[in-house]
């Protein structure tokens, strides 16, 4: 298949040289420039510029900015699927005369109050275990004649702050979770709760935020609010916990993370006393030693996939957690120095928005979210650690393989992005130079432009540039589709 490629006559918009490669606000270089180049020039993208050094990530920018108004729906409105799965729950407790409440829980309620659909259904149960009900169910289906369906049980996991068992089943179609209502006792020497069945206020209060403690009872067609805050945050926009922040992330660090990513992705604010609490030293502790490394990732890797990766990644920055998320080894050379961790994000900033220049169609989704990794992570680019054998291994592959947990292939594509990052580079001194524009050496193979236009050769090896350096390190599937 041929790859998709801009066309290099937006790339570059007068004859003169527009590049500008200071990519060094804090004299942290990710790699070496073959050639001074000079500073003051820009590279410009049909009349827009991008440059590193173009925003400044405080914290005070970020998070004290007012959020949009929020348009909450007074009720929520079911679709026929969801009619139909909340009648046949309905039907088996009228079938078994069971005293059950049946709460949809969390995230589903609070989507469906902002007129987002959303297929992520959990039922919470007053009285029995999920395993349970899903037992009843199935038994229900085969009094009717009906096909009976898989029990999937996740076992809790205390150490690692897992607490509940879930139930899961396919239901017309869908995936629904069970589990019981909780509440938590903690012992006075012991980090790991007691669990209990609890009531729907003790549940909601032991939820990450107050936004997604809101229940939908499917009893009696109404939205709970036990906490009393959680439709007013998520009219006001706040990202708030219904107990005190640094108890609840204690409890679960993992809710450090959530809170993060509906902040980005919803454009809400973060508390003031949820951000005192996240930035806690005793909190950073808890992430890197009570949360399994694939539970990071995978809200990371949520994060980099939504529709605001910049603004979570600068939470994290600026919340003094990108170290505690994105872990090293003990020695690297050379040592990260103080604040590289806001040029990391700087990088994907300037990547997210040429992406969002490009436009969607350029990429598919997965290679837009190995871009900002890649971007995320340049200035580490050069610095590396030693393994048991001695041999020098890149921390960007430590990260992905040990910090998040993420797939092999992952590292190795970041890995080949980085590898071209340089080489396209090392290229633009030869199109910014009034000198040499005639030869042009691309991965070992000469160009030559002896019969092209002077004012069109740059716009040539500009393109040449784009097509030569992503065919040799992109071979495998980032580029080609």
């Amino acid at each position: 298949m041929l790859m998709k490629l801009v066309n290099p006559r937006f790339l570059i918009c007068s004859s003169k040289p527009l590049f500008f490669l200071s990519l060094n606000p804090l004299n942290f270089s990710p790699f070496p420039l073959r050639r001074h180049i000079p500073k003051r020039r820009t590279l410009r993208f049909r009349g827009c510029y991008s440059s590193c050094c173009s925003r400044s990530f405080s914290a005070k920018a970020t998070m004290l900015n007012s959020p949009p108004p929020v348009h909450v729906r007074d009720r929520i409105d079911l679709t026929d699927k969801e009619k139909q799965i909340f009648d046949r729950l309905l039907q088996v407790l009228r079938h078994f005369n069971l005293q059950t409440q049946l709460r949809v829980a969390g995230g589903w309620v609070r989507d469906k109050l902002l007129g987002k659909e959303c297929c992520d259904i959990d039922i919470a149960l007053d009285n029995m275990l999920g395993r349970e009900f899903c037992e009843k169910v199935n038994e229900y289906s085969s009094s009717t004649g009906e096909e009976i369906h898989g029990i999937g049980v996740i076992q809790c996991n205390p150490d690692q702050s897992k607490h509940l068992e879930t139930a899961r089943m396919r239901l017309f179609d869908v995936w629904i979770d069970f589990v019981n209502l909780r509440a938590e006792d903690y012992c006075e020497n012991s980090r790991i709760p007691t669990m209990r069945f609890g009531t729907a206020e003790e549940d909601a209060y032991r939820r990450d935020l107050t936004i997604n403690s809101l229940f939908y009872n499917i009893n009696t067609s109404s939205v709970e609010d036990f906490t009393q805050r959680g439709m007013a945050d998520l009219k006001s926009g706040k990202i708030v916990t219904p107990l005190p922040p640094k108890q609840t992330f204690l409890d679960d660090p993992l809710r450090v993370l959530r809170a993060i990513r509906f902040g980005a992705r919803f454009g809400f604010l973060l508390d003031e006393e949820l951000k005192v609490a996240a930035a806690d030293e005793d909190v950073k502790t808890a992430i890197a030693d009570k949360i399994s490394r694939e539970r990071i990732g995978h809200e990371i890797d949520l994060m980099i996939s939504g529709n605001e990766p910049v603004k979570a990644m600068t939470y994290i920055s600026e919340l003094q957690l990108f170290w505690a998320v994105f872990s090293l080894p003990p020695v690297v050379e050379p040592s990260t120095p103080e604040g590289s961790e806001r040029l990391c994000v700087t990088f994907m900033d300037s990547s997210w928005r040429l992406l969002q220049l490009i436009g969607s169609t350029s990429f598919n989704d997965d290679q837009q979210r190995l871009c900002l990794y890649a971007a995320l992570l340049l200035p580490l680019r050069n610095t590396v650690y030693k393994d048991k054998k001695g041999k020098k291994i890149p921390v960007a592959s430590h990260i992905f393989r040990t910090s998040l947990k993420l797939k092999s292939s992952d590292a190795e594509t970041v890995m080949s992005l980085h590898l071209a990052t340089e080489k396209f580079i090392s290229l633009i001194p030869s199109i910014i130079s009034d000198e040499n524009l005639q030869i042009l050496e691309v991965n070992g193979e000469t160009e030559t432009n002896d019969n092209v236009q002077p004012t069109s050769r740059r716009r040539i090896v500009t393109g040449n540039m784009i097509f030569f350096t992503p065919k040799t390190y992109f071979s495998r599937k980032f580029v080609y589709s």
